[in-house]
């Protein structure tokens, strides 16, 4: 028997996560999560301290015992608990070269362990995305790196990890965002037909491993569907997910108000054409926060249900996967109660173990002794990466070598003038130039080979992806920009390593 308008309206609630405002629940959210709506996922904006987020997700709980409470803490570049300090743990990227899938596991129970006690019920992570492409602006680091079978059992091990605190875990994007050019925030990404199964693998990796959740990519799979991007498509979901792979846990959408599935539709019929494609869980609020954005949503989801364009027995599955995901995180949670939160050095025992170190000159340029100048050239991050989240190699350095100046540039800050005057600065001091992803950027480039000019014993620090290893008289590869790996190149720079 169809539902009424009431009921209907509170099965859409049941299947939607959105974001808010502010670092306590606004009036809005408190009601609806009393109506039943699903759970919210927490941004940079909502978060100032652990304690502070203890204490909002337990205002969500009074409200709702149910509520499913998601983040995107990735740990590195994408950090959200430790977004005003950086992350004390580095990202995927430089586990998989480390390739410790123990250390692997460790550290993603201990960051469960962080999440659980404050409050997060599920973490969208890990990236299971195969980083084939190193031009991708949008994943890079967040892999665990471009071979499938590394990429594979690091997914694996994060799984477990995580899991085994008490919190889900959510592999992404799916089927795979690592072998695209485009960011989905902005356009559609498309994956090549002949690299589908190298991206699929880690996914059947993750469901193996018991992954409770799974999140799409709003990307087009043209050897499943040539039509619509994997969020809105049946033959992606329903056929390769939940048929072909045999996963039976919640699927949940990356942020709907992406362009890539949110320009053509719009986010509320974007949201119901998701449900009717097999999604389960409408991620919704990263660029959108507001009650009439929620609600909208929500009502374009009954309405679908009215139009016939979504059946209604889809969307009470639906919510009905949810409903489950919610009561393993209950569960699960109360069982894992005994772990501790972090407190521990193995972010920072990770990060040491990432940094390699190239030589480029017989001249001994490390260890440093003196203070230095350091020069960070700072490029524009995807939408995934808090703006605000510190990063570099300077701030640990100066600890280390008191007296130490660091400059930071822009693209439209490196000019030829800039960079003299920062020559004329370091003149007699040590140079440390460091870069994120030399390589997809001209003008960190062209700052560094004009730095390098003049300065061949500078050493260049890369926190990004290292495709290039030869610039500097020294070449340090962090595999990644996280606070704990600042740490590491500066010991590294002060011969502490």
């Amino acid at each position: 028997m169809p539902k009424s308008g009431d009921d209907l309206l509170r099965l859409a609630d049941a299947v939607l996560l959105p974001g808010f405002a502010g670092t306590s629940p606004p009036d809005w959210l408190r009601r609806r999560l009393g109506d039943g709506l699903a759970g919210v996922v927490l941004f940079s904006r909502n978060i100032a301290s652990p304690a502070q987020v203890a204490e909002l997700t337990a205002e969500l709980r009074a409200e709702n015992p149910a509520v499913i409470v998601g983040t995107d803490e990735e740990t590195g570049e994408v950090t959200r608990l430790e977004v005003a300090s950086g992350s004390s743990r580095p990202g995927a990227y430089a586990l998989g070269v480390v390739d410790d899938v123990e250390l692997t596991e460790a550290l993603a129970r201990e960051l469960g362990a962080d999440l659980a006690a404050a409050g997060v019920t599920i973490d969208f992570a890990p990236s299971a995305d195969v980083n084939s492409n190193p031009d991708n602006p949008v994943i890079g680091l967040r892999s665990f790196g471009a071979d499938p079978e590394l990429v594979s059992r690091h997914t694996r091990a994060f799984v477990r990890g995580l899991q085994s605190a008490g919190v889900a875990a959510c592999a992404k994007h799916f089927p795979g965002h690592g072998d695209t050019s485009v960011d989905s925030h902005h356009g559609v990404p498309v994956v090549a037909d002949g690299g589908i199964e190298c991206a699929l693998r880690p996914f059947r990796e993750a469901i193996a491993a018991g992954a409770r959740s799974v999140m799409t990519g709003h990307l087009l799979v043209p050897a499943y569907d040539p039509d619509l991007p994997a969020t809105l498509s049946p033959k992606v979901l329903t056929g390769l997910l939940r048929e072909e792979l045999g996963f039976d846990g919640m699927i949940i959408t990356d942020g709907i108000e992406m362009a890539a599935v949110s320009g053509p539709y719009g986010i509320g019929r974007a949201s119901a054409l998701a449900i009717a494609a097999g999604a389960d869980a409408i991620c919704i609020g990263g660029e959108r926060s507001d009650e009439a954005t929620a609600a909208g949503v929500r009502d374009a989801i009954a309405a679908a249900v009215m139009e016939g364009v979504l059946p209604e027995e889809r969307l009470a599955d639906a919510a009905a996967r949810v409903a489950a995901l919610a009561g393993w995180t209950r569960s699960a949670r109360s069982r894992a109660s005994a772990l501790l939160g972090s407190g521990g050095q193995i972010g920072l025992v990770a990060a040491r173990r990432a940094v390699r170190v190239t030589r480029r000159s017989a001249a001994p340029v490390l260890p440093v002794t003196t203070a230095a100048s350091v020069v960070e050239l700072a490029p524009q991050m995807n939408l995934a990466i808090d703006k605000g989240t510190p990063w570099g190699v300077g701030e640990p350095l100066a600890y280390l070598l008191p007296g130490t100046t660091v400059t930071r540039l822009t693209a439209g800050e490196s000019t030829g003038a800039a960079l003299e005057d920062l020559l004329a600065e370091a003149h007699g001091r040590p140079l440390v130039i460091v870069v994120r992803d030399v390589h997809r950027f001209s003008w960190q480039r062209e700052a560094a080979t004009h730095l390098l000019g003049v300065r061949p014993d500078a050493i260049v620090v890369e926190m990004g992806l290292p495709e290039r290893c030869d610039l500097g008289a020294v070449h340090i590869a962090t595999y990644g920009s996280a606070t704990v790996c600042g740490r590491a190149a500066a010991e590294v720079i002060t011969g502490g390593l």
